[in-house]
């Protein structure tokens, strides 16, 4: 039986670990042929050579988001490879620890480079090769951090929350999707976006227990019990870039076991 995304090429950005690796496994059983991009070299061959073991198509090029150079290079590396761009995964992303008040504008700059402006970059660097190709799909990792609010009861609750930058930048993830969609419907490219909750991954589980750095506000706010995993963003990522979402665009999905908090 043909793979859903038989014949395509595809991006995932921080594809070294995480919701990206489980991604770009997904893709690649699904038959695409997938450009793996991270900083973190033998990180990324790891995945890529896993990949191949299981019969499937994968390179690892090197790319650093917060620099538009790296992701031109990156594209055009993809595209001399491959052939061009069908499936974008804009995955890359992370946060860091100061809290507002007290959050520095290094730190303000550089979340928002790596969270929103490599986005920005890496979808005017492939959008070009989609309208080309006729037209494709762009999936952005957004989060829940983008729409919610918090109680001073939910903070001490928690000890902490994602830094000031980190929910700013994931909200401009929404407007941008939301936008790109507008002008997508003509040369065929559907944009949209992935909202993310308690998913356990390297980046939040840094202690190495299977919990999340925020599991105390979750336990207290979603509807579900547990944790969710990679896979369970990957298949909803897979489904908004394969054409079982064909008349799907411009639209927030959220994986968060049911989290109702909206300010």
């Amino acid at each position: 039986m043909p793979g859903r995304l038989d014949g395509k090429v595809a991006i995932v950005t921080g594809g070294n670990s995480g919701i990206g690796e489980a991604t770009v496994h997904l893709f690649a059983q699904e038959g695409a042929k997938v450009a793996i991009m991270a900083r973190r070299e033998e990180q990324g061959k790891v995945v890529r050579d896993a990949v191949r073991a299981n019969g499937g198509i994968a390179e690892f090029i090197r790319c650093d988001v917060s620099k538009t150079e790296d992701i031109h290079d990156a594209v055009d590396k993809t595209v001399a490879l491959f052939g061009g761009v069908d499936v974008l995964f804009n995955n890359a992303g992370g946060g860091l620890p100061e809290q507002f008040p007290n959050e520095s504008r290094k730190q303000w700059d550089y979340i928002l480079d790596v969270n929103l402006s490599g986005v920005f970059d890496m979808c005017t660097a492939v959008w070009p090769l989609m309208v080309k190709r006729g037209g494709g799909t762009m999936v952005n990792m957004s989060s829940t951090a983008a729409t919610s609010g918090h109680s001073p009861y939910v903070y001490h609750l928690s000890g902490r929350l994602a830094s000031a930058s980190y929910h700013v930048s994931k909200a401009g993830v929404d407007a941008l999707t939301r936008w790109m969609a507008g002008i997508g419907g003509e040369v065929n490219i559907r944009v949209n976006g992935v909202r993310p909750g308690q998913i356990i991954t390297p980046l939040v589980d840094r202690e190495g227990k299977g919990e999340h750095i925020f599991k105390n506000m979750f336990d207290v706010l979603q509807i579900m019990d547990g944790p969710g995993y990679p896979e369970d963003v990957a298949n909803c990522v897979l489904f908004l870039s394969c054409d079982d979402s064909r008349f799907v665009t411009g639209q927030m999905m959220n994986i968060d076991g049911g989290l109702p908090m909206a300010l």
